[in-house]
């Protein structure tokens, strides 16, 4: 109920953002959604007022990033700045990043939501999409918001699939320490063979969670079918009824894993817990029923600069506090208590 509640019903403050779209090396593309002071998405940099763009009308951005927007943002060296990657089927509208980007924004932070492909309210351009163990992405989207704000101290946050995704490149990367402050990971699927297994086999994570998820992601899949035909077996897409099943046959296959359990295993972040050389606050509920307790890590598991939080409520990115209807504020605090110790 926390997660489900968080997600559908707590109050928590609107952002809206100013959209760059990056072409990617093999491409496609990724759309970065940025908010910072002295960004506005309703005035171009001249302060002229914007007409929202209407082809971003069913996405969190207002307007296209001008090149002159640039220059709007704060250059004073040391500037706080958070590059947040969304979860499964996420984008900067969900209630997360919202709460979190608004958050930060207010407290004259940069921040930059990086879209995993297909995510951004937008169909990529290729026959794959993402994964959760996409470290090149990852690696992309790092490279390219650092080099738009080269003086700014940065720090990252990922949620569910893009906190596993971040620190499984963050342990393959020990050499980000020296350019990155610190970061934090919210209701991450560290051990993915388990969280796979549960949102497969347990009863709420398959007739509820995996039919939300996959409403979405089936429909990615058939268009991609469409557009490029023989890559899809759409006979077995059509009898998917699990992330099991829908990551045995599409994303496993697709971005060269040999079926779901190999990619479960090989994709999991878990294993580079003991090689982060960054500061990590890894926030982990105890109820979060997408992450099975016995699978969260403990002490042993990670090196000296890991911080494991692992509240007994909260949910999956849920944490609503206060009276009735309830607030998403307790997740963006937590994480500036911790980032603000680390400018």
């Amino acid at each position: 109920m926390q997660t489900i509640y968080g997600a559908l019903a707590a109050r928590y403050h609107r952002i809206s953002f100013v959209r760059e779209r990056v072409n990617t090396p093999d491409g496609d593309f990724i759309d970065f959604d940025w908010a910072a002071p002295g960004l506005f998405s309703d005035k171009t940099a001249g302060n002229t007022p914007a007409s929202p763009d209407p082809g971003l009308a069913p996405t969190a951005a207002r307007r296209w990033m001008q090149d002159s927007d640039w220059a709007g943002i704060p250059d004073t060296p040391n500037t706080p700045a958070l590059i947040l990657f969304h979860g499964l089927e996420g984008s900067s509208k969900s209630h997360y990043a919202q709460a979190i980007a608004q958050y930060f924004r207010a407290r004259g932070w940069i921040v930059v939501v990086a879209h995993f492909r297909s995510c951004s309210g937008f169909m990529n351009r290729m026959a794959r999409a993402y994964y959760s163990g996409d470290s090149e992405d990852i690696g992309f989207m790092f490279s390219t918001a650092m080099a738009r704000v080269p003086h700014a101290k940065w720090h990252a946050a990922g949620v569910s699939m893009g906190g596993n995704a971040m620190l499984k490149y963050l342990g393959e990367r020990p050499e980000m320490a020296g350019r990155l402050a610190s970061c934090a990971a919210i209701s991450v699927p560290l051990d993915l063979a388990a969280s796979g297994s549960s949102l497969s086999d347990t009863f709420a994570g398959r007739y509820f969670y995996t039919r939300y998820f996959l409403k979405s992601m089936k429909h990615k899949v058939y268009e991609k079918a469409r557009r490029f035909p023989g890559t899809v077996d759409i006979y077995k897409l059509g009898h998917v009824r699990t992330l099991r099943d829908f990551d045995d046959m599409y994303t496993a296959p697709m971005h060269g894993y040999k079926n779901a359990l190999d990619y479960w295993t090989r994709a999991s972040s878990k294993p580079w817990l003991k090689e982060l050389m960054i500061p990590a606050l890894v926030l982990n509920a105890r109820n979060d029923p997408f992450v099975p307790e016995p699978s969260l890590p403990g002490t042993a598991d990670c090196s000296d600069h890991v911080l494991l939080h692992q509240p007994a409520e909260g949910g999956h990115a849920g944490f609503v506090t206060g009276s009735f209807p309830g607030y998403l504020g307790w997740l963006p605090a937590r994480l500036a208590r911790y980032f603000e110790t680390r400018l």
